[in-house]
C-alpha cells in the first residue's frame, strides 16, 4: 500500500474573510454577511485543495474562530459566546514571539457545544462534488481548560462536567461521519504545552498529560476498533501567526504517552525538528501495532507551514524515505506539521505579503506533499 497523506485541516483565511470576521465584531455587518464570506472562502479552498491532488480535502476551517473555541464562540473576538462562559479563562498557549491567546470560563453547567465541526462540515461539504472530505474537531483535553484550574462551579461539579464533555465530543466526532466525513482527526497541541511548566501559564505545571490522555481515552472508548481506524490525534508545538509555543519541550516527554491514546492514527509535526531521523525513531519504538484492536499510523509532518519557504517535491521524498528506515512502512503516512492557520485573525507575519499569499503558498506545500508520497512510495515499492 502506497505511503498514505492527510492534510491536518485548517488554511489561513482570506484578507476578505479576516475583514469580514472584524465587522461583526464591529457590528458594522449582519451573520448572513459573515457566512456569505465564509461560504466563499471555503468554495475557494476546497476547489484550491482538490486541485493538489489531497486525497480528502477540508474546507480549510473558514467557518471556524478557531481549532479551539468554534464549538463556543462564533469569532476570536467573542460576538456569540455561550451564555454560561465568561472571557476571562486560562491562556491557552502564550507563544514564543509574545502574543497569547485566551480560552473562556465556565461559570455555569451545563457544558453543550454551541456549533459543532459537523454543522461547518455540513455547509461545506457541497462545494465537494464529491471528492472525500475530512473533518477536524477539537480535544476533549483542551475544552478541559474551560473548568477552572483550581475552584469548583457551585452546583456543577467536575465530574459532571468531564462526563458532559464527553458526551459532546462523541457527538461531534459521531456527527461529522454522519454529515459525509471519511477521516476525522482530533486536534491535541496541547498535549506538548501540557510537560512546558510555564509559571506564566499555571496549567501547563499542573501535570495534566495523563488527565488529557485518559480523557481522550475515555471518548475513543465509545468507538469501535473499525471506527477508531478513521480517527486520528494531531500533536504540534502550536502554530499561530506563524509562532509556537512549545518546541522546546522534548518528543520524548509526550511521544511514548501520545501512543497510550487508542486512535488509528497520528498527524505528528516533524519537519521543523532540529532532529527529525531521532523523532522518526522515537515513533518506530512506540508506535503501537494493537492499539485496542487498532493498527495505530503515524503520518510524519513533512510541511513547515509557519514559514514561506516551499520545500521541494525531492526533499520531502528523502525526509519520508528516512522515516521509512525506523517506521515500519505499512506504520508511516505523510502530513503537514499543522494546520496552516488554526486562528481565524492571522495576518501570517512571516510570510510577509499577508494571508492571501500564505493561501497560496499553504497549496504549493500539499502539492509537494502529495507527490512526494507518491514517489517515496514508489522507491520503497509499497
Amino acid at each position: 500500500m502506497p505511503i498514505p497523506t492527510e492534510v491536518v485541516g485548517s488554511l489561513p483565511r482570506p484578507e476578505y474573510l479576516q475583514k469580514a470576521y472584524a465587522d461583526y465584531d464591529a457590528g458594522t455587518i449582519k451573520r448572513q454577511d459573515l457566512i456569505k464570506a465564509q461560504d466563499k472562502a471555503a468554495e475557494n479552498s476546497i476547489k484550491n485543495m482538490i486541485e493538489t491532488g489531497e486525497p480528502l480535502v477540508t474546507d480549510g476551517e473558514q467557518r471556524a474562530s478557531s481549532f479551539a473555541t468554534y464549538p463556543i464562540t462564533d469569532t476570536l473576538g467573542g460576538t456569540g459566546l455561550a451564555s454560561n462562559l465568561a472571557a476571562d479563562g486560562q491562556y491557552f498557549a502564550i507563544f514564543d514571539d509574545g502574543h497569547h491567546r485566551q480560552l473562556p470560563r465556565l461559570v455555569q453547567g451545563p457544558l453543550k457545544y454551541k456549533t459543532y465541526a459537523y454543522d461547518n462540515l455540513s455547509a461545506s461539504i457541497g462545494y465537494a462534488h464529491g471528492h472525500p472530505m475530512k473533518q477536524a474537531v477539537i480535544a476533549p483535553s483542551m475544552l478541559y481548560l474551560l473548568y477552572p484550574l483550581n475552584n469548583t462551579i457551585e452546583g456543577y461539579s467536575k465530574e459532571q462536567f468531564v462526563a458532559d464533555l464527553v458526551s459532546e465530543c462523541e457527538k461531534d466526532i459521531r456527527g461529522c461521519f454522519k454529515a459525509g466525513a471519511k477521516r476525522v482527526s482530533i486536534d491535541f497541541t496541547e498535549g506538548r504545552l501540557a510537560s512546558k511548566k510555564d509559571p506564566r501559564n499555571p496549567w501547563t505545571g499542573a501535570d495534566l498529560l495523563k488527565t488529557f490522555i485518559d480523557l481522550n481515552n475515555r471518548v475513543l472508548s465509545k468507538f469501535s476498533p473499525s471506527e477508531r481506524k478513521n480517527i486520528g490525534i494531531h500533536t504540534c508545538p502550536g502554530g499561530d501567526c506563524d509562532s509556537v509555543h512549545s518546541s522546546e519541550v522534548p518528543y520524548s516527554s509526550l511521544l511514548p504517552s501520545l501512543f497510550a491514546i487508542n486512535a488509528g492514527y497520528f498527524l505528528i509535526q516533524c519537519a521543523s525538528e532540529t532532529s527529525k531521523e531521532n523523532i522518526y525513531k522515537q515513533i518506530g519504538q512506540t508506535i503501537r501495532a494493537d492499539a485496542d484492536g487498532v493498527k495505530q499510523v503515524a503520518f510524519v509532518g513533512v510541511n513547515d507551514p509557519l514559514v514561506p519557504e516551499i520545500d521541494s517535491v525531492e526533499n520531502i521524498k528523502n525526509q519520508l524515505l528516512t522515516a521509512a528506515k525506523y517506521i515500519p512502512h505499512d506504520q508511516l503516512g505523510a502530513t503537514d506539521d499543522c494546520g496552516f492557520s488554526p486562528f481565524s485573525i492571522d495576518t501570517k507575519p512571516k510570510h510577509g505579503k499577508g494571508p492571501d499569499f500564505a493561501r497560496e503558498v499553504a497549496f504549493a506545500k500539499i502539492k509537494n506533499r502529495v507527490e512526494a508520497a507518491k514517489r517515496a512510495s514508489e522507491e520503497l515499492g509499497i
